[in-house]
């Protein structure tokens, strides 16, 4: 344990999590994500588990350590619904939550369709694979950067 960190990230994540940088993509997926052979592509080369956890509870705890780019509209996304793009299944609104509490303010997670998605996901710095069993529980979180002290 360490003080002041989240205990569901483990060191593995926070690891990756630290060695990002601006502009970096994660991505934290869902159980039926193909996340092992999509994470053999990123950056990192290797998946990471975040495995009890929900979708929303990994990106409650990435999102206390993560800060999101600010300067790009497409800070963070969600991966669409087939052939129902613009439909929010309820465990995106639970992520969409999780920002606008982590940055204070309300930022709408940008829609991504599903194979536009996993090119992204490909192209990212690391995948997660959560324990979230719902469909589309697949999220992206562009990294942002701490501002100096005043």
């Amino acid at each position: 344990m360490l003080k002041g960190i989240d205990p569901r990230l483990n060191a593995d994540v926070l690891y990756a999590l630290r060695a990002m940088g601006h502009g970096d993509v994660l991505i934290i997926a869902d159980t039926n994500f193909p996340a092992d052979s999509i994470a053999r592509d990123t950056t990192l080369g290797e998946l990471l588990h975040m495995d009890n956890l929900t979708a929303v509870e990994a990106a409650e705890a990435v999102l206390s350590v993560l800060p999101l780019d600010t300067f790009v509209d497409d800070f963070a996304g969600r991966m669409e619904v087939v052939d129902a793009p613009k439909e929010i299944p309820p465990v995106q609104e639970e992520v969409q939550a999780a920002i606008d509490s982590a940055e204070g303010m309300h930022r709408a997670l940008i829609g991504i369709e599903r194979f536009a998605f996993y090119d992204l996901a490909r192209d990212s710095y690391a995948v997660i694979q959560t324990g979230e069993r719902r469909f589309y529980g697949c999220f992206m979180f562009r990294k942002g950067v701490i501002p100096p002290d005043a």
